[in-house]
C-alpha cells in the first residue's frame, strides 16, 4: 500500500502538531425529524438545485450512528475531530435551547474526551434555521445578533468540553454562493445581496468571539476562511489588475476585516447598492483578536481582464479532481506565505484539505491512490510553508467520510472512509489507512 511521508525534521511530525478529520452537521447527520428545518432543506426541495435531486434528511445517518463513527475516528489514531453544530438542532424557534439536540452533542463531546480526542467545534457550517431565512436570513442584520445569542447558550451548555471553537466556516460560500450567485442555499441571486450578507456574517463572527471570550476563555477561538488563490493568465497590466481585484473580492474581503477591521480598498469601486450596510463600531466588533485562523484550501483559479466586468474567471486547468478542481499544491505554500507576509497571523490550522475522486469499492477495499497522491503533495506543500516561517499547528483531512456534497448531492466522494448510502456501511479507504499510518508513526 502506498504510504504518506514527510521529511524526518518536519514540524508536522512533532507530537505537538494536531492531525484530525473533519465533517459538517448537514452533510452527515440526517436525523431531520429531530431538528427544525434549515435553508438547505428548502434548497434541496427546490427542483433543479441539487445535481442528483437528493437531500440531507438521512445523509450518513450519523445522528443514529455517532457512537460507531467516533469509534472509527479513534481507530484512525487522530488527535482531533472537527465537527459542526446544527443551529436548528440545538435552538428552538423561540430562541431557547433544545435539550434533546444539546444532549446529542454533549454525548459526542464526552465520548471524544473519554478517548482523548480534541473537539474542534464549528458553530456555523451553513445550516441557517429556515425561520430566520424567512425574515431575511443573513441579509437581515438581526440574524447576527440571533447567532450571537445561539453561541451564548450553546457555549454555556457545552461548558469545558470544547478544545476549539470556530465561529463560521467559509463565510465566502455562505454569502457569495448563497446570496450572490445562488448556487448554494438559500439560492438568492444578485450582486446587491452578496456583500451585505457577508457583512452580517462577519458581524456575527465578531459578536460570537466576544461571547466566547467570556464563556469559553480556555478554548482556542477563531474563524475558518476558505481561500482560492488567484493567478493571472498573463503578466499584462490588465490581467494583473483584474486578478488583484478578484483576490480582494473572493479572499481578502473576509480576511482583511477579521485581521485589520477594514474591507479591501475595492469597496470604493463597487456601486453604492452593492456595498454592505456598515454601522458605527461594526468593524471594531469584527476585528476581535483570534486565537487561531482556520484555512480551508482545495485549489486555485486563473483570472484575466474583462471588457464588461471587474475580472473574468477562467475554467480550471488540469490535472483535475472528480469535482473538476485543479490539483496545484504549490498554491497552498504560496497562499500561506503571502498571508504571513500581508498580515500578523495567529497560529494557523489547515481546517480542510482533500479531494473528490472516483472511488470504487471492490472486494471490501477502496484503493484510492489518486487521493493519497493529493494528500502527499499537499502535506509536502504545507511542510514547505513551515520552512518559510509560517506557524502551522494542525491539519484536518476533508473529509472523515463520504457525505452530502451540497449542490453535488451524493455524486462526489471526499471521504477517507467510504460510505455505502444504502446500508450505511463504512469502509476505510487506502487513503484513510495511509493517513492513519502517518499520524500514528510519529
Amino acid at each position: 500500500m502506498k504510504q504518506l511521508s514527510l521529511p524526518a525534521n518536519s514540524p508536522l511530525l512533532s507530537k505537538e502538531f494536531t492531525f484530525g478529520v473533519a465533517t459538517a452537521s448537514f452533510q452527515i447527520e440526517g436525523g431531520a425529524d429531530s431538528r427544525l428545518p434549515c435553508i438547505w432543506d428548502k434548497f434541496c426541495a427546490t427542483p433543479g438545485k441539487i445535481a442528483d435531486n437528493s437531500n440531507g434528511l438521512v445523509a450518513c445517518d450519523h445522528y443514529n450512528n455517532w457512537a460507531n463513527d467516533i469509534e472509527l475516528i479513534d481507530s484512525l489514531g487522530v488527535d482531533a475531530y472537527r465537527l459542526s453544530i446544527s443551529w436548528p438542532r440545538v435552538i428552538k424557534a423561540d430562541g431557547s435551547l433544545n435539550p434533546v439536540g444539546v444532549k446529542f452533542y454533549t454525548d459526542i463531546l464526552d465520548e471524544l474526551a473519554r478517548r482523548n480526542i480534541k473537539a474542534f467545534v464549528t458553530l456555523y457550517h451553513w445550516d441557517l434555521p429556515q425561520h430566520l431565512e424567512d425574515k431575511g436570513g443573513w441579509l437581515n442584520r438581526n440574524t447576527a445578533f440571533a447567532y450571537a445569542k445561539y453561541v451564548d447558550l450553546v457555549s454555556k451548555a457545552f461548558a469545558e468540553r470544547v478544545y476549539s471553537y470556530a465561529t463560521l466556516n467559509e463565510p465566502f460560500c455562505s454569502s457569495y454562493l448563497g446570496y450572490e450567485i445562488g448556487v448554494h442555499a438559500p439560492g438568492k441571486v444578485g450582486r446587491e445581496f452578496g456583500r451585505k450578507a457577508a457583512h452580517h456574517l462577519l458581524l456575527g463572527h465578531g459578536l460570537a468571539m466576544q461571547v466566547l471570550a467570556k464563556n469559553s476563555p480556555n478554548a482556542l477561538n477563531g474563524i475558518v476562511l476558505n481561500f482560492t488563490p488567484c493567478y493571472p493568465v498573463s503578466q499584462s497590466e490588465a490581467d494583473l489588475k483584474a486578478t488583484a481585484f478578484a483576490d480582494d473580492y473572493i479572499n481578502q474581503w473576509y480576511m482583511r476585516p477579521v485581521m485589520e477591521g477594514k474591507y479591501p480598498d475595492i469597496i470604493e469601486q463597487l456601486p453604492i447598492e452593492q456595498r454592505p450596510d456598515i454601522h458605527p463600531g461594526d468593524m471594531e466588533i469584527i476585528a476581535q483578536p483570534l486565537d487561531y485562523l482556520g484555512v480551508n484550501f482545495y485549489t486555485r483559479l486563473h483570472y484575466q481582464a474583462s471588457d464588461d466586468d471587474f475580472y473574468d474567471e477562467r475554467p480550471h486547468q488540469g490535472p483535475l479532481t472528480d469535482i473538476g478542481w485543479e490539483i496545484y499544491p504549490q498554491a497552498l505554500t504560496e497562499l500561506l506565505v503571502s498571508l504571513n507576509e500581508k498580515y500578523t497571523l495567529p497560529p494557523v490550522y489547515i481546517t480542510e484539505n482533500g479531494a473528490a475522486m472516483k472511488d470504487t469499492l471492490a472486494n471490501g477495499e477502496v484503493n484510492d491512490l489518486d487521493r493519497i497522491s493529493y494528500y502527499q503533495q499537499h502535506l509536502t506543500a504545507l511542510h514547505n510553508a513551515t520552512l518559510q516561517g509560517v506557524r502551522v499547528d494542525g491539519y484536518f483531512a476533508w473529509s472523515l467520510m463520504d457525505n452530502f456534497e451540497w449542490a453535488e448531492g451524493y455524486l462526489k466522494r471526499f471521504g477517507i472512509v467510504y460510505v455505502d448510502y444504502h446500508t450505511q456501511q463504512r469502509t476505510v479507504k487506502a487513503s484513510g489507512l495511509a493517513y492513519s499510518n502517518l499520524i500514528t508513526s510519529r
